[in-house]
């Protein structure tokens, strides 16, 4: 270790992170190439070929020619993946708004039971009334 200067410890960190930024970027084309769906099969496998064959001229061409495009790629897939997760939430939760499923007008099972609790607490409906509607609610 006393033969080795801290200056090269640095540059060896340097070219380690080129190194792993340069195989994310790789692994991020070689999916944009796969997920693209304006290209051909023979387009996928040229691209394939050039990034495989000639990596660093190979990914650099890519990112200059189709970069825009997989940004925008990219931010449609993330705004599905967050579409479906709002879906599964809403699912989850029991409260349909906007999907024009359960309760009618839109309410819960949540605002059902607080008028039912209103109208007895205003006495307008009997204990035993009260029961037998939050028992067919919750069923």
């Amino acid at each position: 270790m006393d033969n080795y200067p801290l200056l090269n410890i640095f540059w060896t960190m340097l070219e380690l992170f080129l190194w792993i930024l340069w195989f994310f970027l790789l692994f991020k084309i070689i999916t944009d190439i796969f997920r693209s769906h304006d290209m051909g099969g023979w387009a996928k496998a040229g691209w394939m070929l050039l990034v495989i064959l000639l990596p660093l001229i190979g990914v650099l061409v890519y990112v200059i020619a189709r970069g825009k495009g997989m940004g925008e790629r990219d931010i449609a897939q993330a705004q599905k993946a967050d579409a479906a997760f709002k879906q599964y939430i809403r699912d989850a939760a029991g409260s349909d708004a906007g999907a024009g499923e359960g309760p009618p007008g839109g309410r819960s099972h949540v605002d059902d039971l607080a008028k039912l609790a209103d109208l007895k607490a205003s006495g307008a409906i009997s204990e035993e009334e009260y029961q037998k509607a939050k028992e067919k609610l919750l069923v």
